[in-house]
């Protein structure tokens, strides 16, 4: 492939719900440009798009993948992000890639919840946003309907340039409503240019009037023409839908079906036409080493910055690092230097991705989008930089992964691979995150969902030979106390020769939440020699942190050391540790121990149909609703303080509830005393594995 000026580069990322059909909308883009010679489809198993073996196995797109386009004398660098909640770790990395999106919405399942996420990403990173209306040739395919719900969810922005011709099965083509031509297709990608009929103006003449006036909207000079003339010339409409899709006032929609292809080729050439340029983008802000901030053009002979959205780890291979330079150029055999980490890379070899193909090229320039092999200090979101200069790029904001597995290899000895081979996939995916807990002993590996670990597990196995047995993650509970108490603690032993000899008398009583241990010091007169007073707090501290009856740290305790005896001879800081924590559990039993559970604030956005059955369901989790907020697009979010216990799992019952069209987040919000029937449980178990632990 040849090398392109940034002027004639198109970045564009495809988004939208699980199901409405990106892959295959690549596919057909491919197989239009005639950069393959055959479309390959989802249940075959061989797209471009979808080469790992987890999504020809789950077929569902579960990694971001990419493929250049030619056309027109552009080049268009396609990304194709997973539709699916678990997967928008990608997604995220993905927009900071592109100068635009397209939301690919089906016809027959219309507006998603995906589909709205992705939306407002993109407002969100101010990317402007097409919508291609894929599947118009399916059963059920309804184009007004659709139409209707997606300027219901985004509003009068939404500017249809295209009406279908036909329905369903019997879609043949699309009328553009800028060039009043018909295009129809008879089994070529490309359409057949035709007049409008009568029975096409009859129904695009009205929609042609919106679509002007919803360009004149969107621009000063021309809502002053049109409110004077009453109409736009043709050219005027053309220029006011580039300028408004720019500057993300319109968002230009386009029919189609994918599989076919029909659409597809006026996509691509609406891609090559209207679409911005990095250089149409403007520069992008960069942070200097001392906080300051500066631009960076889309210049070639600029100083290097490139950003790293991607790296995929192989067991033989290493790191395939994917990257968008921003200004200057990348060339092989060169060095640049990774501003985020502090350390040099060497490029090797550059190549351009074409979903698992690589082409060789010569080098990345300002506006492109290439990858290279065997960096080995390079992660996502990293920025690379010059040395004598370096600035870094805003890093990625990736949502905190909700799903806990605590995962054992089920080999011994594996170990050291198991370790390995996690290091490489958190490398490879942020969002994928792993812990060794102090309180439950177990390694838990967290992600975005069951599909995510399942994925993540199953690279485990296929990539670095550690097959893992699973489990859910224990809960981290705390113990506290109910009330005031007072304990002697006595460790007296004479056995001949040295002895051991240490009392101490201690009170305690319980703190406010989040308040954590305090201790206290009130001897007087020397009853105990001050070298030993840290030595009762010591014991206190650790049996705290091992739990009194459930096995779980104890908190929000106050300790007063009030008096005690020493010997001169036998007492020792082993004795006095013992002596504290035995006066502790003495106190403890007497004041009685309470389980604190935690509890995490559930953000759910929820269609309005599901509202009652979702508020329903977290009231049946423990859970105490705070609010619900009208967000538009018939969809509220409902926020709630929920058990963490309760809702370890959540994703998968929200999805089954709404059908995949709801989508929550949840963060830690406090402990919180545990019902005592549920308390018993935990005490009971943790007492019944250490009998068995005791056994063994």
């Amino acid at each position: 492939m040849k090398s392109y000026d940034a002027k004639d580069i198109r970045n564009v990322l495809l988004v939208g719900h699980g199901g409405a059909g990106k892959t295959s909308l690549l596919e057909a883009m491919l197989f239009t440009a005639g950069a393959i010679t055959r479309m390959g489809t989802i249940e075959d198993g061989n797209t471009v798009s979808d080469h790992d073996p987890d999504e020809q196995r789950k077929g569902i797109s579960v990694s971001l993948s990419m493929a250049p386009v030619e056309w027109n004398g552009v080049k268009i660098n396609v990304l194709d992000a997973p539709g699916y909640a678990d997967f928008i770790g990608d997604l995220r990395s993905a927009v900071r890639a592109v100068d635009a999106v397209i939301l690919v919405v089906s016809a027959v399942d219309g507006v998603e919840v995906q589909t709205e996420a992705a939306w407002e990403l993109a407002v969100e990173h101010s990317l402007p946003r097409a919508i291609f209306v894929n599947k118009m040739d399916r059963e059920r395919a309804n184009w007004d309907q659709t139409l209707a719900q997606l300027v219901s969810a985004f509003g009068n922005q939404i500017a249809p340039l295209e009406l279908p011709i036909g329905r369903e099965h019997d879609f043949i083509g699309v009328a553009d409503l800028l060039s009043e031509k018909a295009f129809r297709y008879s089994g070529s990608p490309a359409g057949e240019a035709g007049e409008w009929d009568e029975q096409i103006h009859a129904v695009a003449d009205s929609s042609r009037e919106k679509l002007i006036e919803a360009v004149a909207e969107s621009d000063d000079s021309l809502i002053e023409k049109y409110l004077e003339e009453g109409s736009l010339s043709e050219q005027e409409i053309v220029h006011g839908v580039k300028a408004g899709f720019a500057q993300a006032r319109i968002a230009p929609v386009i029919a189609g079906a994918a599989t076919k292809p029909i659409g597809v080729d006026r996509l691509l050439t609406f891609i090559a036409d209207e679409f911005p340029s990095p250089i149409d983008e403007g520069p992008v802000e960069v942070t200097a080493k001392d906080g300051s901030t500066k631009e960076r053009a889309s210049d070639p002979a600029g100083p290097t910055t490139a950003f790293v959205f991607k790296t995929v780890s192989d067991p033989f291979v290493g790191h395939i690092t994917m990257f968008r330079v921003f200004s200057g150029k990348i060339r092989p055999d060169s060095s640049v230097y990774n501003a985020t980490q502090g350390t040099e890379e060497r490029i090797g070899q550059l190549f351009s991705l074409r979903g698992k193909d690589h082409d060789s090229v010569s080098e990345v320039a300002a506006g492109d989008i290439g990858a290279v092999a065997k960096l080995a200090h390079t992660h996502t979101g990293d920025t690379f930089s010059t040395k004598d200069d370096p600035v870094q790029l805003p890093p990625i904001e990736l949502p905190e992964p909700l799903l806990a597995y605590a995962i054992a290899p089920k080999t011994k000895g594996d170990e050291d691979k198991l370790s390995t081979g996690l290091a490489r996939l958190r490398e490879e995916d942020p969002t994928l995150r792993v812990s060794r807990s102090d309180e439950t002993h177990e390694t838990v590996m967290y992600g975005m969902g069951e599909a995510h670990l399942e994925v993540q597990i199953e690279r485990l196995k296929r990539k670095f030979g550690v097959e893992v047995q699973t489990k859910p993650a224990k809960i981290a509970y705390r113990e506290t106390i109910r009330g005031k108490a007072k304990a002697l603690g006595r460790h007296v032993k004479q056995t001949g020769g040295h002895g051991q000899y240490a009392i101490c008398n201690i009170e305690i009583e319980p703190l406010p939440r989040g308040e954590g241990f305090v201790y206290e010091d009130k001897i007087f007169g020397g009853a105990i020699p001050q070298q030993f007073i840290p030595s009762i707090e010591k014991g206190i501290v650790r049996t705290m942190s091992e739990g009194v009856i459930s096995g779980n740290p104890m908190v929000d305790v106050k300790v007063t050391l009030v008096d005690g005896k020493f010997h001169p001879v036998d007492s020792s800081d082993m004795a006095f540790q013992i002596a504290g924590s035995l006066a502790l559990k003495e106190a403890v039993e007497q004041a009685g121990v309470v389980i604190l559970e935690p509890v995490v604030e559930l953000d759910v956005l929820v269609p309005d149909a599901f509202t009652g059955d979702v508020m329903g369901d977290m009231n049946a989790k423990r859970g105490k609703i705070q609010g619900m907020e009208q967000i538009g697009g018939g969809k509220q979010r409902v926020r709630a303080l929920v058990p963490q216990a309760e809702v370890a799992r959540y994703v998968i019952d929200l999805r089954s509830m709404t059908g995949g069209r709801g989508a929550f987040s949840m963060r830690f919000s406090h402990y919180d005393e545990m019902p005592q029937h549920l308390a018993q449980k935990v005490i009971d178990e943790y007492q019944k594995a250490r009998e068995e632990a005791q056994k063994k």
